[in-house]
């Protein structure tokens, strides 16, 4: 395979484990499953601002651009929600991502601007549905025309 025939492939598969981990960090924070918000083993109090709105963000756009259905608008929501974060969060702190423990959150921004920017990928249900829709629709056979005697 040649580098232009993997571009499509590897960026589903980018896009599925970006989406995938922002799923679990929303389900961990309003469910409290997989360790819990932060850790602690509890959910986020049910529409607690910023926190519960945060995951609610992260538990839907995750599972959107996971399976490629309105991927850039869920990933341009993602990455703006991130940055969000860093900058009211974390920058505060410290200028750097390193210093101000911000490292995930710029991540998670600039990955879901790359999806947004770059598109699903080939496998993706945004694609199998731009497909459906460009195949032309079979004509329909019309019953042979009656001749009048």
């Amino acid at each position: 395979m040649i580098p232009a025939q993997l571009s499509g492939p590897v960026l589903s598969l980018y896009r599925v484990v970006v989406g995938a981990l922002f799923l679990c960090h929303g389900a961990a924070s309003i469910f409290g499953v997989l360790g819990g918000n932060r850790g602690s083993g509890v959910a986020i109090p049910f529409a607690t601002w910023p926190g519960w709105w945060a995951a609610l963000i992260q538990l839907v756009c995750g599972a959107l651009v996971l399976v490629g259905l309105f991927t850039r608008p869920a990933a341009l929501l993602a990455s703006g929600s991130m940055a969000y974060a860093y900058f009211t969060v974390h920058q505060p702190h410290q200028l750097l991502p390193i210093q101000n423990g911000g490292e995930l959150a710029a991540l998670f921004c600039w990955s879901f601007l790359l999806v947004a920017v770059l598109g699903p990928g080939s496998w993706a249900l945004d694609a199998a549905l731009a497909r459906r829709r460009a195949t032309p629709a079979e004509p329909a056979t019309a019953p042979p025309a009656s001749v009048p005697v």
